[in-house]
């Protein structure tokens, strides 16, 4: 039977280069077993059965393909009708054919060697990056700690220093209003006139303590620290409805998240009274119980009826760029929208414990 002279060596009737050619055979099947075992045993179940199934495939093709070539005499029929056709040489064209599919196999192998180095490069690069942002939430949570301490301990100064001098200055004024009250009524003016400064004075410095430090939150809890400050704000806008429901359950916050939420709140207010234009505030603090995947969190929403996130955007971006920051340093998550029926919305969570 005629047969292709590229295809004879393939087909050599001698046992040796048959018994050379069958070792040869399994020596290459052992090297694909190989490679294919170490480029599917790093990857997970699923796509190891799936390169399976794929090479099974493969086998089935080739093996039913040989069997059509035998059954239908491929060769020689494709010897019949180039032999007519000499002078084109395309009785030439498997050993080209061969030597294309070796470079397209030499071509695909080395781009997945390209391609398992960069899939190495990147998820050194992820980890890397997954590093960095560990510790930059550390040192936003430290930044949080030293600034809420040097907080207190400004609140405490001004409150134990500042705050005496004003009750002496003040207990002196009375004392010299009332000595002045028959004898000189221009230095009872004056005295008087002093006392209303002071007056202001210590107001003004009770609403810093109270700016820096929130009233309450550590004797009280942060339930109690976040009805004295909607009740602050009410005080300051009469016209806007401030509702606030809290859980009974807010237990297990650490000192850092306590000074967060309550600090996520007051900025959210401060953003309704400067950029919302809304007469209506809902704030709810709720503690939702822990799913399959994930641990107990304190969920805060904030809910107002005013022109929302693209109108208030220029003033109060910054606003919740630190308030999206503040709850990142604390393993938490803030998300912004404006619903459908009008309105902002803020969402924020935080786990009672942080996943390191």
């Amino acid at each position: 039977m005629g047969i292709y002279p590229g295809l004879k060596l393939l087909l050599a009737p001698d046992p040796c280069a048959a018994v050379g050619g069958c070792r040869r055979f399994r020596c290459s099947m052992r090297g694909m077993r190989r490679v294919f075992s170490g480029a599917t045993a790093s990857g997970p179940p699923g796509a190891r059965i799936a390169a399976w199934r794929d090479l099974a495939v493969v086998v089935l093709v080739t093996v039913v393909a040989a069997i059509l070539c035998v059954r239908l005499n491929v060769s020689e029929a494709l010897l019949g009708w180039t032999r007519p056709r000499e002078r084109y040489q395309l009785d030439e064209l498997p050993v080209v054919l061969l030597v294309l599919a070796v470079c397209l196999i030499w071509f695909s192998a080395r781009r997945h060697r390209q391609a398992r180095h960069e899939i190495v490069l990147r998820t050194r690069a992820e980890r890397s990056l997954s590093s960095a942002l560990a510790e930059n939430r550390r040192l936003a949570q430290q930044y949080l700690e030293s600034q809420e301490s040097e907080r207190r301990a400004l609140a405490r100064d001004l409150h134990d220093e500042l705050g005496q001098y004003l009750n002496v200055i003040k207990v002196d004024s009375v004392s010299m209003r009332d000595r002045f009250a028959r004898v000189d009524p221009e230095g009872r003016r004056l005295a008087v006139e002093t006392l209303r400064n002071i007056d202001h004075i210590q107001a003004v410095v009770v609403e810093l303590i109270r700016e820096l430090r929130p009233a309450g939150l550590d004797e009280l809890g942060l339930a109690a620290a976040l009805e004295h400050c909607v009740e602050e704000w009410r005080r300051r806008l009469p016209r806007l409805s401030i509702g606030l429901a809290t859980t009974d359950s807010l237990e297990g916050l650490d000192e850092v998240r306590r000074l967060a939420l309550y600090r996520l709140v007051q900025e959210a207010l401060t953003n309704v009274a400067r950029h919302s234009q809304a007469t209506r505030v809902e704030i709810r603090v709720t503690r939702e119980a822990p799913a399959r995947d994930s641990s107990a969190r304190i969920v805060v929403s904030i809910e107002d009826n005013g022109v929302g996130l693209d109108a208030a955007r220029s003033g109060a971006g910054l606003g919740l760029i630190g308030m999206r920051e503040r709850m990142a340093a604390v393993g938490g998550s803030l998300l912004a929208q404006n619903p459908h029926h009008g309105g902002f919305t803020l969402r924020a969570e935080v786990p009672l414990e942080t996943s390191e």
